[in-house]
């Protein structure tokens, strides 16, 4: 019996994404999801439903055992230390200088609360800019009404 993890799972993804030559965008049309949705169940940070897992696996040539493994219910762990790879960074950065005033604009608009990341989706595009083309992030998430007491 094989004894494989969803960290195990996570390596085979990729590297059958990097071995068959495809995008996350490819992926994703053959899933039936978004780009960053595939994503971040693939590598680890949400269940797959079966007819998705099923998709991905025929996708990428997965095993059986892999599939099932996409299925499970994940553990969502990142460090809490500062991120180094500069993308990442970048977007740390965002919410150390624009935090503060993301969270009075929210509350301004919405009330005491907070941005769902569990009801969320987020779209990352191309802007094309004369200047140097820019990423475009893209993020919706419910509101949530902290309790009053």
């Amino acid at each position: 019996m094989s004894y494989r993890t969803r960290d195990d799972v996570t390596l085979a993804v990729l590297a059958a994404k990097r071995d068959k030559g495809l995008t996350w965008a490819g992926i994703a049309q053959a899933v039936g999801m978004s780009p960053v949705w595939t994503h971040a169940a693939a590598t680890g940070m949400a269940a797959m439903p079966a007819d998705k897992a099923e998709a991905l696996g025929k996708a990428l040539g997965l095993p059986a055992e892999d599939v099932a493994i996409l299925q499970e219910y994940p553990t969502k762990e990142w460090s809490r230390d500062i991120p180094t790879d500069p993308c990442i960074y970048r977007l740390y950065e965002i919410a150390g200088v624009f935090g503060p005033t993301f969270k009075a604009l929210v509350q301004e608009e919405f009330g005491d609360g907070i941005m769902s990341a569990i009801d969320f989706d987020m779209q990352v595009s191309r802007v094309e800019d004369p200047k140097g083309d820019r990423v475009k992030l893209e993020m919706t998430g419910k509101f949530l009404a902290y309790k009053t007491w």
